[in-house]
């Protein structure tokens, strides 16, 4: 059994985690929040904190047996925000660092999907995971991540058509640059950030609750007839060319 009014959101912790989590709550949702340290999930205001590792099935389990135990039902609602990032060139890109990004990005998605579908049963619900614009368009110096995220994109395609009779929604967002702890370093060089602004025709980068906002929608009533998407949020990067002045 699920509950509808359960969201468990992975990678809570993080810039687009936790404006979700706000949004969830808001909305009237109780929110279980996962995340690998329970120190740091400890600033999210969640109704659950749960301390699990999800790029292992072992810790996607244990997320979801977490969400009973504290929330007393599985959830009828998944965010799978965790992630990371590489730029490096192919041929630069150390062996580690490429598992490293396929773990986290891909392998978590696997393992949380198979453990919250585990967990529904026979009851409908929603999915919403984070792709990016990478993998939709080529941009320099990203293989690593473009693979792992269009990875992400197949995995929510298929997923879509396999339960969709169950009720089960799967889609997915595709943020451009978006202002986060994970890119602060990046834009806080000031030329870094001109030029990163200038790359999308609406001007300017996503916040974390542009992102949000997407997704939280994707998992409400309102987006129930959406499935098996990948809804880029890049101000029109990866579909316009403004003209050029």
């Amino acid at each position: 059994m699920t509950s509808t009014d359960i969201a468990l959101v992975t990678g809570a912790r993080g810039g687009v985690g936790s404006a979700l989590v706000a949004r969830l709550r808001a909305r009237g949702l109780r929110v279980a929040a996962v995340g690998r340290d329970a120190a740091s999930l400890a600033s999210v205001d969640a109704d659950a904190h749960i301390e699990a590792d999800v790029t292992t099935p072992e810790g996607a389990a244990a997320a979801l047996e977490g969400c009973r135990s504290e929330l007393g039902d599985a959830p009828a609602w998944l965010a799978h925000a965790v992630g990371s990032t590489l730029i490096t060139p192919l041929h630069r890109t150390k062996a580690d660092a490429a598992h490293d990004i396929l773990r986290v990005n891909l392998e978590s998605s696997i393992w949380i999907l198979q453990a919250w579908l585990e967990a529904t049963g026979k009851q409908p619900g929603a999915a919403v995971f984070a792709s990016s614009v990478v993998a939709r368009i080529g941009v320099a110096n990203h293989e690593a991540i473009a693979a792992a995220k269009g990875g992400v994109e197949a995995l929510v395609r298929s997923a879509a058509a396999t339960y969709a009779a169950r009720g089960i929604r799967v889609n997915a967002v595709a943020p451009g640059m978006t202002d986060t702890p994970m890119t602060a370093g990046m834009l806080s060089v000031p030329m870094q950030r001109e030029g990163a602004e200038k790359q999308y025709p609406l001007g300017g980068v996503q916040t974390a609750d542009d992102v949000a906002a997407v997704m939280d929608w994707l998992l409400s009533t309102d987006a129930g007839r959406i499935t098996g998407q990948v809804i880029p949020v890049d101000g029109g990067f990866t579909t316009v060319r403004p003209l050029v002045k």
